[in-house]
């Protein structure tokens, strides 16, 4: 599936870091890591964002590394 901004929520905000949620539904989790997968929230992410995901196959964490391009993400490490 493609990314849908409605499955995609604000958890908490503090001084310019945002924590989000978003709700994979049935796409593979590998794939939510996937160079442009989230560009369409790219007027909504930032540089140092946390984006925690979750879908019926498990979770994982990433961390927003930039969006001047389009929206490029990494693992939380």
């Amino acid at each position: 599936m493609n990314f849908a901004i409605r499955d995609l929520s604000v958890l908490a905000y503090a001084q310019g870091f945002t924590l989000w949620h978003y709700k994979a539904g049935a796409t593979p989790l590998a794939r939510t890591g996937d160079a442009g997968y989230f560009d369409d929230a790219a007027d909504m992410l930032a540089s140092g964002d946390i984006v925690m995901i979750s879908s019926p196959g498990g979770a994982r964490v990433i961390v927003v590394a930039g969006t001047e391009r389009g929206v490029i993400t990494a693992p939380l490490s």
